[in-house]
Order: C-alpha cells, then structure tokens, then sequence
C-alpha cells in the first residue's frame, strides 16, 4: 500500500452555477460557485483495502457513494475550484488515516493512589470542622 493517495483529474466531476452574496455587477452573470463531485464507491484509484475505510468515515457526507464539496467563498471561480479541490483533498486525507493505535490500559501509580486518598482525608477534615459542636 503506498503512502499517497493520487486521485486523477478526469475522475472528478466540476459543475458551476451563481454564487450568493456580493457580486456587484458580475452577480447575474459570473458562474462562479463549484460543485466538486468524487465517486468514493466506484474509483478505480482507490485501493479496495482504503475503499471500506473511505466509506465508513465519509458515510453522513456520501450520496450513492458520491462525495460533494460545494466552494463558494471567493467571487473567482478559479479561486472556488483551487478551494474545493483542496478542501476535498483534506477531507480524502483524513477518511484514508490510519485507525489511531488502541489504548493501553494502565493502573494508577502508588504515588497517585496515596495523593488522592490524602487529598480526599484533607478534604473531609476540612468538611469536619465546618459543622456545629454537639450541644451537651
């Protein structure tokens, strides 16, 4: 298995539609918004023993296997694809990490043990001396 992840050009699907916000006179006109598609399920770019874990981790953000990456924060369309492909990178990056290693269950340390116990003691005579002396 390699260590990079290269997913080719023509797999991804690009479409462009008007962006909301600012825009001035450009913003009835300029298709500057980008939808940015990736088949997860069916790409032959990745390996079949990442492709379980893929899916798993993007599964809420998946349609039919399809991942989408809307980009719009920047008037440039240019700018919008450079973003998404970016952001869909980041986000392929992270469902294809490694598990994180499993944890090791450890036992407090003696020292510990006798801290807590004595700061539970010290406690407990603070508490003991708040309440009122027995009325004799």
């Amino acid at each position: 298995m390699s260590a990079t992840l290269v997913v080719p050009a023509g797999e991804l699907r690009e479409r462009f539609s008007r962006s909301s916000g600012p825009g001035g006179q450009g913003v009835n006109t300029a298709d500057s918004r980008v939808e940015l598609s990736f088949d997860v399920a069916r790409s032959p770019s990745i390996p079949d023993t990442l492709r379980g874990r893929m899916l798993a981790r993007l599964g809420n953000r998946l349609v039919d296997g399809v991942l989408t990456i809307a980009a719009s924060e920047y008037r440039a369309q240019l700018a919008n694809r450079t973003a998404a492909r970016e952001r869909l990178a980041a986000l392929l990056r992270q469902a294809a990490a490694p598990p994180p290693p499993s944890r090791r269950d450890t036992k407090p340390s003696r020292g510990s043990r006798e801290r807590r116990l004595t700061a539970k003691k010290q406690r407990s005579q603070t508490k003991q001396t708040r309440k009122r002396p027995p009325d004799d």
